[in-house]
């Protein structure tokens, strides 16, 4: 399964991953169906920042509550690696919840897509859609 993602939203990324290196930047994904429409950009409250990301629990929680209401639907989840790639990390691997959620990573210049599953990451195909 592939999902579209607005270039609006993948502008949103790179935008927040510049201005937040060298530490890393993170956000919730949400749209409809398959369709990622909007990248909201939350806090990194990890602890040590320049190395780990962890969103802030009080924006996921407004996107649950905003979903349950009848808002666009948390999709998944984007973070960037300012010195790494854009492949699924040591700490993303041993973090990652097997939700099935989405995962972009920024990193090396590129995003990629990622579904956490009960094996482990798989590669998503991601394409480009002009309108949110």
């Amino acid at each position: 399964m592939g999902y579209a993602v607005s270039r609006i939203a993948l502008e949103t990324i790179e935008a927040e991953a510049r201005l937040a290196a060298p530490r890393e930047a993170c956000g919730l994904l949400l749209g409809t169906g398959d369709m990622i429409e909007v990248a909201e950009v939350a806090r990194n409250v990890a602890p040590d920042p320049l190395r780990h990301f962890e969103i802030d629990p009080a924006a996921l929680f407004a996107a649950l509550r905003a979903e349950r209401a009848g808002g666009r639907r948390l999709i998944g989840y984007w973070h960037s690696h300012p010195s790494g790639d854009a492949e699924p990390s040591d700490t993303d691997r041993a973090m990652a919840a097997p939700d099935g959620k989405l995962w972009l990573i920024l990193g090396g210049g590129r995003i990629t897509g990622w579904r956490v599953e009960a094996a482990g990451f798989v590669a998503v195909a991601l394409t480009v859609a002009d309108e949110a």
